[in-house]
């Protein structure tokens, strides 16, 4: 059995599978840190440090798992090999292909200069969440700019989640008043469900947010720090000057991934082509995929994630043993929406934005509660941590 990718997918299957008490299993993964990203959110928003979503990637991987570490580079579907960037081949009987998404700073012009230069920072990079922290909290009056792409992404919400902490910061602060805060979303609505949309709305107003919808980022001009903002409905596009951006780029598979057999036939994306339900390949029966590389129709998450987690496993050990697959994933996902510096609007949704609790008294958890707070900031780290990743939960 062979994984590529150690991030949440490829670590919690590799855990569970063990669990499972199949052998012989491999993970492939490049990397020597493994990061816990809802983290980012906290730090771009100064209630974390950035030491906290780190760990050694040797510390999170479970035992009896056979760690690679080098990077994937080509999935040979005939000969069953996955090919490494080292030049070495490794050969499998089922496949997991899980090595996430990547960020696209360079598809947009000049966002990626923006990032490296002094008032650019994300909460959807390691390395730019601090710094994004560092210009919120620096930050006493001017325009900040944040940008929410469209299309496939990462728990795309999340978005907004520093916005909003830094909103609460500067209001704390007496200068609210002085900022500008303009959000760019490409959706009509700020999120897509009603209850939630009431809420966060309701935040929008308290906070004095201006939010352009169905809007873009076209392109930024770092020197002048400036963004084009293109609406879609109408093709039209407005110049904003800013002080400090914050910036969510557009999102796709690896680009190895998008050269391979994988991905569907015309998937710009590059993602994986499953059965959603299944989560087995259409073409490839050998071949499984979770996660954000993979073509399902849920919002990526981690929450969703965790359910596929549960159904891919229970999947491949039913065919390893000879039955017929019968777990489905039913598209499920959810978003913590962090909107004040102690409180949480908590959604969960189907691949319809459709709500889905799982949670008894779910209508009452969608508002905005400090109870969800202490549970998305305290306990669901340590239960990633501890639980998790380990295939417990």
């Amino acid at each position: 059995m062979l994984i590529i990718g150690g991030g949440n997918a490829g670590v919690s299957l590799a855990g569970r599978l063990k669990r499972y008490r199949l052998k012989d299993i491999a993970v492939i993964e490049p990397r020597s840190r493994h990061l816990y990203q809802p983290l980012f959110s906290h730090i771009a928003g100064g209630t974390a440090d950035a030491f906290e979503a780190v760990r050694l990637q040797s510390a999170v991987m479970p035992r009896g798992i056979t760690w690679i570490q080098d990077k994937a580079t080509d999935v040979s579907t005939e000969s069953n090999t996955v090919l490494l960037e080292s030049g070495s081949a490794v050969t499998y009987d089922h496949l997991v292909v899980c090595p996430g998404i990547q960020n696209d700073w360079t598809s947009i012009p000049g966002l990626k200069e923006a990032m490296e230069g002094p008032y650019g920072g994300s909460n959807y990079e390691y390395e730019l969440a601090p710094k994004a922290w560092k210009l919120f909290r620096d930050l006493t009056s001017g325009t900040v700019v944040f940008t929410q792409p469209p299309g496939p992404a990462s728990c795309d919400g999340a978005a907004q989640k520093p916005m909003y902490l830094a909103c609460d910061y500067w209001r704390r602060q007496g200068v609210l008043k002085d900022i500008r805060v303009v959000l760019a979303v490409s959706t009509p609505t700020i999120f897509g469900m009603e209850i939630i949309d009431e809420e966060l709305n309701r935040k929008i107003d308290e906070y004095g947010i201006e939010v352009h919808y169905s809007t873009q980022l076209e392109s930024v001009d770092p020197e002048a720090c400036t963004v084009v903002l293109r609406r879609t409905t109408d093709d039209t596009t407005e110049t904003i000057g800013y002080d400090v951006l914050h910036a969510v780029p557009p999102q796709s598979a690896p680009e190895w991934l998008k050269s391979t057999d994988l991905p569907a036939p015309g998937n710009r994306g590059g993602f994986v082509e499953v059965d959603p339900v299944m989560l087995r390949h259409t073409r490839f029966p050998a071949i499984w995929s979770l996660g954000d590389a993979a073509s399902t129709l849920n919002s990526k998450s981690g929450a969703a994630l965790r359910m596929q987690t549960k159904v891919l496993a229970k999947n491949l050990k039913a065919v390893l043993k000879g039955k017929k697959p019968t777990s489905k994933y039913n598209h499920y996902s959810a978003c913590p929406f962090v909107v004040s510096r102690k409180t949480v609007v908590f959604s969960e949704f189907d691949d319809k934005y459709s709500p889905m609790p799982t949670v008894p008294g779910w209508k009452n958890l969608a508002r905005e509660r400090r109870s969800t707070f202490i549970v998305e900031r305290i306990v669901l780290p340590k239960v990633y941590w501890n639980l998790i990743l380990k295939g417990r939960a």
